[in-house]
């Protein structure tokens, strides 16, 4: 039988939830690991013992920006949620679905758009740009698959309006498996263009 927290641990946990939140809405914090370090840091609690998950993490954000930046939220929320679409409409042979947090509507002032498309060669997409003459930067990034799996990703960064986008670049196979969240290990949800524009449309009743 697992051993339930002490009170006091329960205590400490929250406080390292609260001050991770706040520190990955207003120092533009994107990565858990970093503001769960960060806070236990501040708030001199060892981050080894009352560590909270990624998802606790994830729920006091959205409970922070809510209760802070409810108005400023929605209005990032609209224009990224925007740009991804017309960006997903540029990319529309390449199967783009939509990730992250302008999907799942958790966004700070560094929220990026991340998008996941399925290719021959990832140089489809630079030649893309380059065909358009949008600047870029290429680089790899591990995604991570059942199993504990592990696999190098290649990604083109560029902006479109000043709104920071990533496009991950599968191969046709491995674009139908979906990667593991970093939030709750689970595969991550993906939104094709319709998907987004319901969202858009559904919040915009709201």
């Amino acid at each position: 039988m697992a051993k339930r927290p002490s009170r006091l641990g329960a205590q400490l946990r929250d406080q390292i939830r609260a001050e991770a939140a706040r520190i990955m809405s207003d120092e533009g914090v994107r990565d858990f690991q970093v503001a769960k370090r960060k806070a236990a840091e501040r708030l001199i609690i060892p981050d080894n013992k009352h560590v909270p998950t990624n998802q606790e993490v994830e729920e006091a954000l959205r409970e922070y920006l809510e209760l802070f930046h409810a108005k400023q939220l929605l209005g990032t929320l609209e224009t990224l949620r925007r740009c991804a679409i017309d960006a997903m409409h540029f990319l529309a042979e390449f199967k783009p679905h939509l990730v992250g947090s302008v999907l799942n509507g958790i966004v700070t002032a560094e929220s990026r758009i991340q998008i996941h498309v399925s290719a021959d060669t990832p140089e489809d997409i630079g030649l893309l740009l380059d065909d358009h003459n949008i600047p870029f930067e290429e680089n790899d990034k591990r995604v991570r698959y059942g199993g504990d799996r592990y696999e190098t990703c290649p990604v083109y960064c560029f902006s479109a309006d000043s709104n920071p986008i990533e496009v991950y670049v599968f191969d046709h196979k491995k674009g139908r498996e979906r990667p593991l969240s970093p939030v709750d290990g689970r595969p991550m949800k993906r939104a094709a263009i319709k998907g987004v524009e319901e969202l858009l449309t559904g919040s915009k009743r709201q």
